[in-house]
């Protein structure tokens, strides 16, 4: 993976799309992607590379923003979550230019679990979760719907939420 010698200043911090992976960097992440708790050891070894390589690889994944993260995967119903749904929104012309405050305040909400900006007709899919339907309906009317950024909802819920293989983040 290229990166830049240690200690040297880029004219702009690397993003993860200019990082290049090379076949020992995609199968450090596809085990990472199914087991994040995976140990060091355990990684090299199944990857076929030193421990101190293995190490450094991860490392310099997380540093280019390859690996945004680990966290735990946690179904909403144990918090009392029972109800989750996908909220499509569209945002008024004007509020366009203000996207990252949109998703700044969209993100800080508790029933929001993830943010997702996309093409097409709407500008944003949120999956939420909500104890239940009347909180749902409340979150909907009296924080999306009032908020004069926002032109429109759709709401669907979720009856099933199954995590496609190798993306468990465990």
């Amino acid at each position: 993976m290229p990166l830049p010698p240690a200690g040297a200043q880029p004219e702009r911090a690397l993003r993860p799309q200019d990082v290049r992976l090379d076949d020992t960097d995609h199968a450090i992440l596809r085990v990472l992607a199914d087991d994040a708790r995976i140990s060091n050891k355990e990684l090299a070894e199944r990857v076929g590379v030193a421990q101190s390589t293995c190490l450094a690889r991860v490392r310099a994944l997380r540093e280019s923003g390859v690996i945004r993260g680990y966290h735990a995967d946690i179904d909403p119903r144990a918090l009392g979550h029972d109800l989750e749904a996908m909220i499509a929104i569209r945002l008024q012309p004007h509020a366009r230019g203000a996207l990252r405050d949109v998703v700044a305040t969209l993100s800080r909400r508790p029933e929001v679990l993830d943010v997702y900006f996309v093409a097409g007709a709407n500008d944003f899919l949120l999956h939420v979760a909500t104890g239940r339907t009347d909180e749902l309906r409340r979150f909907v009317a009296d924080h999306l719907n009032r908020d004069p950024a926002i032109a429109g909802t759709e709401t669907a819920l979720i009856f099933e939420h199954t995590r496609a293989a190798g993306r468990r983040g465990s």
